[in-house]
């Protein structure tokens, strides 16, 4: 007999746990159903070598919104960030290196010897981007809004965020209306002439996604991170250890307030009657009936493979078919039996703390955006590399040390092959463009642990490999993700939600998903 319920929320991400937590705040007793061993979906932080714990895919820390970190009270719950001074070290192959600081100061010092006047023009450039910023991060926090029948909160929202860019002034309003369709490489070379420092920031408007720098749109992405952190290339914050830390310490905090979470409890369907959702089954045949089922799980996985698709329109289908998901990012982390000697940093240690970016030049980003769109993974891959044991020694035994790798780009669907197959040449290739920036790696490695855009959608549920459980683009974003008209975290089926990356904002590890569902679900709930 199937036992009853009043929320269930499918998949134990940061999102879902953030939802959880509002809504047993709000006097509700959700069940988190997490199908893996244990609860944080894309954030989770495991031993990979005898002794070795990384972060298994997500390294970076958010920048989880501050008012659900305050909310939750991340850090009665142990959550430790370390901030480290330096925010990105950007190498090239000719020996050099663009370290940008927090400090702004710090930072056009170096940039300085590179350009004088690309160190003047800076501080003008971080001024304005967070300016913006504030405005795009105020519309983040809002759920969209229902263009057809707009409550008096949207309209509310609307007019707050409307006096937002009002107050912008004319000549950064006109900005803001112009950077969002811009291709990112348009954007940066407006303001500086140093590829290193160039590259640096426009990886951020590529980063995830299926775009190049060249892209239209690609800006548009720019501007979503800078939401959260508004410094130019991205800061660099790391949780004591690792990113499973994170959703460790909302888990706790989502108990305390009520919730309840089940590891190794995989749904596999959402059972469904007249158009209304009653409850969900499990792998081991368990039911489960609830006043509410929200889905953590991406918007695809959810309503095409959880939800049997005949209780659905025909339009609703194809238009969900066409959502864009594109997946093209790999994932390395290496154990290490010392610290890698980078070239261009000359034993400075502590340039190590940062995150360190291979993305000397903006056609070097492109290049490597093209061979995936032939189906080939980037021979001379944009990397993003943390060795978080610079500042976490607790992640490796004594003197030795892990590094984490984002590698792009990965299509999800091979040219020639699967991903079985290219395994291992991919982690040859990850390692082979390092070493021309630091070349006594190979000799340090004691194992590696490669992780494919086809692991992320079979072990981690990210279908098609897509971190953000969708591309971040125009007509992806704001009322239209997932899809118009389905935007305010509802869905086709009633008392069916949803709380992940793939609804509004969908950023990324913020948690402002989970935060804005929780809050439109509330108002359902309470109807």
């Amino acid at each position: 007999m199937a036992s009853t319920r009043d929320v269930v929320i499918i998949g134990g991400g940061h999102n879902g746990l953030v939802t959880a937590f509002y809504l047993a705040k709000a006097g509700y007793k959700p069940l988190v159903l997490e199908r893996r061993p244990q609860p944080g979906g894309a954030a989770i932080t495991q031993e990979f070598h005898p002794g070795f714990r990384c972060s298994t895919l997500a390294h970076s820390a958010g920048p989880l919104r501050p008012d659900i970190v305050r909310d939750m009270q991340l850090e009665k719950h142990g959550l430790r960030l370390i901030s480290p001074d330096v925010a990105t070290v950007s190498l090239s192959p000719d020996g050099r290196a663009l370290t940008l600081y927090r400090n702004l100061e710090k930072s056009a010092q170096e940039i300085s010897k590179f350009s004088q006047k690309d160190a003047a023009r800076y501080p003008e450039f971080q001024q304005t981007l967070s300016k913006i910023s504030k405005v795009i991060a105020e519309a983040l926090a809002l759920a969209p809004l229902d263009i057809d029948h707009p409550s008096r909160g949207d309209l509310w929202g609307m007019l707050q965020t409307g006096r937002a860019i009002r107050k912008l002034g004319k000549k950064d309003m006109y900005r803001l209306l112009r950077w969002g369709p811009m291709a990112v490489a348009d954007l940066v070379a407006e303001y500086f002439e140093t590829e290193l420092l160039r590259a640096a920031i426009a990886a951020r408007g590529i980063f995830g996604t299926f775009l190049g720098p060249w892209s239209a749109g690609s800006s548009l992405v720019l501007l979503i991170r800078a939401a959260g952190d508004a410094h130019a290339s991205g800061l660099a914050s790391f949780a004591q250890g690792g990113a499973g830390a994170i959703t460790q310490a909302m888990a706790a905090a989502a108990t305390q307030a009520g919730a309840e979470i089940r590891s190794n409890a995989e749904v596999i369907e959402v059972t469904v009657g007249n158009g209304v959702a009653s409850g969900v089954v499990l792998s081991s045949g368990e039911e489960i009936n609830a006043r509410a089922i929200i889905s953590n799980a991406d918007p695809k996985r959810t309503l095409l493979k959880l939800v049997d698709p005949m209780h659905l329109t025909p339009d609703f289908v194809m238009k969900l078919q066409h959502y864009r998901m594109p997946g093209t990012v790999a994932k390395v982390n290496l154990a290490l039996s010392g610290l890698p000697k980078f070239t261009a940093l000359k034993d400075n240690d502590e340039a190590l703390s940062g995150r360190i970016l291979i993305a000397p030049e903006i056609d070097y980003l492109e290049r490597a955006f093209d061979e995936s769109k032939y189906g080939n993974f980037s021979k001379q891959p944009y990397l993003e590399v943390a060795i978080p044991t610079v500042g976490d020694p607790s992640l490796a035994p004594a003197g030795k040390h892990v590094m984490s790798i984002y590698m792009q780009y990965a299509p999800f669907k091979l040219r020639n092959g699967d991903w079985e197959k290219q395994r291992v040449p991919l982690g040859d290739t990850v390692v082979k463009t390092l070493t021309q920036y630091a070349p006594n790696l190979p000799e340090l490695i004691l194992t590696h642990q490669i992780i494919t855009p086809q692991d992320l959608e079979d072990i981690y549920g990210l279908t098609s490999g897509h971190i953000f459980h969708g591309e971040l683009t125009l007509d992806q974003f704001f009322t239209m993700r997932p899809l118009l008209d389905w935007a305010k975290y509802n869905t086709p089926i009633k008392n069916l939600y949803l709380c992940g990356s793939g609804t509004h904002p969908g950023a990324g590890l913020t948690g402002g998903s989970g935060a804005n569902a929780a809050q439109e679900i509330l108002k359902a709930l309470k109807r």
